[in-house]
């Protein structure tokens, strides 16, 4: 178990597949149902207890930083990688300083968590056990996922523990894009830009990668499309 109160909202993509829209709107901000994207993981960061948040920036940033200032309920710094993107990985290594010693969440803004019954983050704190875990990923199936074209990418073992899938041999679960990590995973990580996938297979091959079954909605908002249809679901609610 933690209690782990610190969390990273990944925000400085650049949302080429919702373009045009996004040459002037960063990703982010793009609403859903009349609400930014970012703001769901607000949200989901709220009813967590989650209350000191580094966001990410580099597409249209200003925009970014103007967003956040207007959140007077949560505890926001700004990570700048306007100069460089950092990907995923290189995101959160960047801004380590920020999030101090303990375990933390990281978020993805271009999706929207919704929970049905008890808050994702509070089953994630509850499940975290440090003597075997340095990364907890929130996984969904991905017979019920809005927006998601792949063909998932985890196996869920009894224990909580994961596997991949392997080319060619679908899985039954896909990653939500919300997750607690221990620092301890960014030891020795590449400098510059990487994907948290360089973490996840640091994690699995020292059999301390673990998943956890997401119970609700899961809305990717890659497309247009997608955006039109996470719109109509979230309205019909």
């Amino acid at each position: 178990m933690t209690s782990s109160k610190k969390a990273m909202v990944l925000a400085a993509g650049k949302g080429t597949r919702l373009r045009p829209r996004t040459d002037t709107t960063p990703k982010p901000l793009v609403k859903v149902a009349g609400k930014a994207l970012i703001d769901y993981s607000f949200d989901i960061l709220r009813a967590g207890d989650a209350r000191d948040v580094v966001v990410n920036k580099h597409h249209l940033a200003d925009h970014i930083e103007t967003h956040v200032q207007h959140v007077k309920d949560l505890k926001i710094e700004l990570s700048d990688e306007t100069n460089q993107l950092l990907e995923t990985g290189g995101g959160v290594a960047k801004a380590l300083p920020l999030l101090g010693q303990e375990p933390f969440f990281v978020l993805n803004s271009d999706v929207i968590v919704l929970d049905a019954g008890e808050n994702s983050l509070h089953r994630m704190q509850d499940m975290w056990d440090p003597e075997v875990m340095d990364a907890l990923l929130l996984l969904h199936p991905v017979s019920t996922a809005v927006g998601y074209e792949g063909q998932g990418d985890f196996f869920l073992q009894e224990c909580g523990r994961l596997a991949r899938r392997q080319p060619g041999n679908p899985a039954p679960y896909m990653f939500t894009g919300v997750q607690l990590l221990h620092p301890r995973l960014f030891e020795g990580c590449p400098s510059g830009p990487f994907s948290l996938n360089v973490i996840y297979d640091k994690a699995l091959a020292q059999g301390r990668l673990f998943g956890l079954h997401h119970e609700g909605k899961w809305l990717h908002v890659g497309t247009e499309e997608a955006l039109e249809a996470a719109t109509n679901i979230i309205e019909e609610m």
